[in-house]
């Protein structure tokens, strides 16, 4: 259940370059949700997968560019990130 609007991210200087050559420069559109059901599966994207609590959060290691949008929602803004 969608909650509302964290914001919409671009850098054009964060570049992702996968193994098969393709480059593609990053546009996120985040939300803040309430899960409501189903089991986390690993995706094509991803390596492990896991619920953590907020205290873990400044422990995790990430990109800054996904800390900016992970302390965003975790701020509980009044209007999104437009950036």
């Amino acid at each position: 259940m969608s909650l509302g609007l964290v914001g919409t991210y671009t850098d054009p200087r964060h570049l992702i370059a996968y193994s098969d050559g393709e480059v593609r420069r990053q546009f996120n559109v985040c939300f803040r949700v309430r899960v409501v059901g189903g089991e986390l599966a690993i995706s094509d994207e991803s390596t492990e997968l896991r619920w953590v609590a907020q205290s873990e959060v400044d422990d995790l290691p990430m990109h800054h560019t996904q800390r900016l949008r992970l302390t965003h929602a975790l701020e509980n803004r009044t209007a999104p990130y437009l950036g």
